[in-house]
């Protein structure tokens, strides 16, 4: 099995003396895990971190071994954040959890879209909190578990939607769930049109939205926690007043 493909690091950790297992997100293969020889080395390290966009050259004997892999450092990647220790936690934060939540070897050209939109973004400080909770309301719904936020669950209206059930994703209006609302989850405004202006509590809101959803489908079936670096950045951003 051979391919090219461009891709990000999601995690990188050695593997004997000089190497490391790197863990990538491609554009059309997916989730893969590939030995990079070397990559225990000053030289690699810097282009092995999370969100380092590279262009992969994959090679494995057969489909379910462990492959290896030689990679080349496209543009400057986290290296550009270098002063914006908050978007760099919100980029480790999406590797991790797509590294978490991506099945191995399975094709998700829209997780990777959505990655590569997210690492765009994390360069405007008042947008990409907003971003990264799209990022994860797209990578669900490259799951096959996308929120259904077209009308409310209960009437059919399209008009008012300001919660979501937290057991079907579907979003619901104020009037209808006006009685239930302790039961319901936020649904912030800028997730139903990206003209909508943030006010204070949407990215909060919108964070535990996906929050719910990650954990419900994908981790808690997987026996697995939310990755800490996403818990992580939801206390940096409150701690940062952008919550």
């Amino acid at each position: 099995m051979e391919f090219e493909d461009d891709a990000f690091v999601l995690a990188a950790r050695a593997h004997g003396e000089t190497g490391a297992v790197v863990e990538l997100l491609t554009e059309r293969h997916g989730r893969h895990a590939a030995f990079v020889a070397g990559g225990a080395s000053k030289k690699m390290r810097p282009f092995l971190q999370a969100g380092a966009p590279v262009l992969v050259r994959y090679r494995a004997r057969t489909s379910d071994q462990l492959g290896a892999a030689q990679l080349e450092p496209v543009g400057e990647g986290p290296a550009a954040l270098f002063d914006e220790p908050l978007a760099l936690a919100g980029l480790s934060a999406a590797a991790a959890v797509a590294a978490g939540a991506l099945p191995e070897r399975e094709p998700h050209p829209g997780a990777y879209l959505a990655f590569q939109a997210l690492s765009q973004a994390l360069t405007v400080p008042e947008i990409w909190p907003a971003v990264f909770v799209r990022f994860e309301a797209g990578l669900l719904q490259e799951l096959g578990f996308g929120l259904d936020l077209s009308k409310c669950a209960a009437t059919g209206s399209t008009d008012d939607l300001v919660y979501v059930s937290p057991r079907t994703g579907r979003a619901v209006s104020r009037a209808a769930g006006e009685p239930y609302k302790d039961r319901l989850l936020t649904l912030p405004p800028f997730l139903l049109s990206a003209q909508s202006r943030l006010a204070p509590g949407d990215v909060a809101a919108g964070l535990a939205l996906t929050a719910h959803f990650l954990e419900a489908f994908i981790f808690n079936p997987l026996n697995r926690p939310l990755p800490p670096a996403r818990l992580w950045l939801v206390d940096r951003l409150a701690d940062a007043g952008r919550l």
